[in-house]
């Protein structure tokens, strides 16, 4: 094992994410809805932060940052092309731009569509796609239009099928209702809710989630062209 990935609930139904190489043990947290269980959790594995990615601008996905820095010197990672309206950056990235955490590589992805320039950070084995691809969903389409969705969905969908999927919130419960009435006869995605249900009423987290199974269950993922998408997401918006 290289690496260790912690999942943080954060606010009423966000997660944060430290990725953590054990080779050089340097730590990242994806995203930074509240300092509080972040801070918590780095104290637990007596970790220090040393870089913050953030995937969009988004209040619910930065606020926690002033916090932070408070206590923390890490640098801030964020998309070139929103740096305008993101804290402060340290380093601007672009698609296809490689970042280090310690020894780990991520590249950056351009996903946007929930908000123009929201970017996604895949490491081997994990992706951390923000509010773009969610476990059965996706995010609602803000400032992008259905065809650039559409396709920053079919960038996550071709990386590799064992790939873990780590979104930016707890929403499974209510995309597994909206994905059974759109595929009500899909065996693999009833059995994944059943699973979900045991899950949640544990408090446990269903994220994060094999892209495989989202290729399996997730309609979103699976809707072949932009207007197929574009009459999926209109009528999750409506759900």
């Amino acid at each position: 094992m290289t690496h260790e990935i912690l999942t943080i609930p954060c606010l009423a139904d966000n997660y944060a994410y430290l990725l953590h190489d054990l080779a050089t043990g340097t730590t990242a947290v994806i995203d930074a809805p509240e300092a509080a269980p972040i801070l918590a959790a780095l104290e637990r594995r007596g970790w220090s932060l040393d870089m913050v990615l953030l995937t969009h601008h988004h209040w619910d996905h930065i606020d926690g940052l002033p916090d932070l820095l408070a206590k923390t010197t890490p640098r801030i990672i964020g998309a070139a092309q929103d740096a305008h309206r993101l804290p402060k950056l340290d380093i601007a990235v672009n698609e296809g731009d490689i970042i280090k955490v310690g020894n780990l590589e991520g590249r950056i992805i351009d996903v946007s569509g929930h908000t123009l320039n929201h970017i996604a950070f895949a490491f081997p084995g994990a992706v951390f796609s923000g509010d773009s691809l969610f476990a059965l969903g996706c995010g609602r389409v803000f400032e992008g239009d259905m065809e650039m969705m559409h396709n920053s969905l079919q960038k996550l969908a071709a990386l590799p099928p064992d790939t873990l999927v780590y979104s930016g919130h707890e929403y499974t419960l209510a995309n597994a209702a909206f994905a059974l009435e759109v595929e009500p006869e899909n065996t693999a995605l009833i059995a994944r809710v059943q699973k979900i249900k045991q899950l949640r009423a544990k408090g446990i987290p269903t994220v994060p989630a094999a892209l495989s199974l989202e290729l399996e269950t997730n309609p979103f993922l699976r809707a072949r062209t932009g207007t197929e998408f574009a009459k999926l997401r209109s009528a999750k918006d409506n759900f």
